[in-house]
Order: structure tokens, then sequence, then C-alpha cells
């Protein structure tokens, strides 16, 4: 037979405490305020990363949007850059064809009049297309050269001109949108008899 007795437990007394219950009844009110103000500090401090962490977050966001805009308005603007240069090349040889027709006279054959005045119309008209989609021409003679926009073929002493500067172009400087094209083709000017610039 069992001896046990069936004596009620007192449950208050036999239930575990738990550790914030113990650890509440055992602070100080000053020690609950100095928790709570650790815990605020340690809040602030992550709102104040995690704010860092956004905020640099939307400045690399708004680079990439910038850097594609650019990309794409680059790829608008220069999409055509080889249909540029083949077009520009097209201009050149209209103009050396131009250029090598006999020159103007009083008794040369009307025709042949005809024929120089509807090729500087064409030429004329084409020059204005090109300008018109951004294709420029620019003839640089007379300009100081600049290794930039200029191909320098020969240099050439001369008292009439500075030294460096663009005296004969055999072709002309083009450029799509401001970026170069096709270099002009130059003879510059050096000091004559050798003399240092």
């Amino acid at each position: 037979m069992s001896t046990e007795t069936n004596a009620p437990h007192d449950s208050a007394s036999s239930a575990p405490e738990t550790g914030a219950e113990t650890a509440d009844t055992n602070l100080t009110p000053e020690q609950v305020m100095q928790a709570a103000t650790d815990r605020i500090a340690a809040l602030e401090a992550e709102l104040s990363e995690m704010k860092d962490r956004w905020m640099r977050s939307e400045a690399e966001n708004a680079n990439v949007r910038a850097r594609a805009k650019r990309d794409a308005d680059d790829a608008r603007q220069y999409a055509v850059q080889k249909f540029a240069t083949d077009v520009v090349e097209a201009a050149e040889n209209l103009k050396r064809g131009i250029d090598s027709l006999p020159p103007a006279s009083d008794d040369q054959p009307p025709i042949l009049t005809k024929v120089r005045d509807g090729l500087e119309g064409v030429e004329r008209s084409f020059i204005g297309l090109l300008e018109r989609n951004g294709i420029k021409k620019a003839d640089p003679v007379g300009q100081a050269f600049d290794p930039n926009l200029h191909q320098a073929m020969a240099e050439q002493e001369s008292a009439e001109h500075k030294p460096g500067t663009v005296m004969q172009a055999w072709t002309a400087c083009w450029t799509l949108n401001g970026r170069l094209l096709r270099p002009a083709m130059v003879v510059v000017a050096k000091a004559a008899g050798g003399d240092p610039a």
C-alpha cells in the first residue's frame, strides 16, 4: 500500500521562478532606468545606421540611373557613327570630284558650267543635310594645330604663318555631335630657317 498522502500542493510555492521575474524583482529603479536608457541608445544607433545605409543606397540608385541615362543618350547620339563615317567619305569624294573639274573660265563650254554649278549645289545641300543631323565639317586652315582634331601630314617652313599654325588642309575635320569622326589632314607651319618656335 502506498503511504503517500494526497496533500494538496501549494502552487505558488512550487512554481518555477523565471529569470525575468527574478531580474525585475531584484533591480532597483535606477537600474531599470539605466537599462531603458541603454536600450533607447542602442535603438537610436541602429536607426542611425539603417538611415545611413538607406541614404547610401538611394545615392547609388541615383548614380545608376544617371549612368544609364548617359549611356542611353550616348548610344542614341553615336549609334550612327559608323554610318556617319561612311557618309563623310562620300562627301569628301564629292568635293574631290568638284575640285577635279577644270577651273572656271569665260570660254568653257556651257555644259561644264552647268555640271559644276549642279555639283556645287548638290554638295551644299548634302553638307546642310549632314549638319542638321549633327555631322559638322570644319576647315582648320589658319587655326593652331590641335592633335585632337588634326593629323599632321607634313611640316613646312613659313615666314608668313606663325609656327604651329595649320597652313594647308588636304581634308576637312569632321565631327558627330562634337565627337571626332575624321581628323583633318594638314600641313603645319614651322619657323623659317630652322629657328625654334
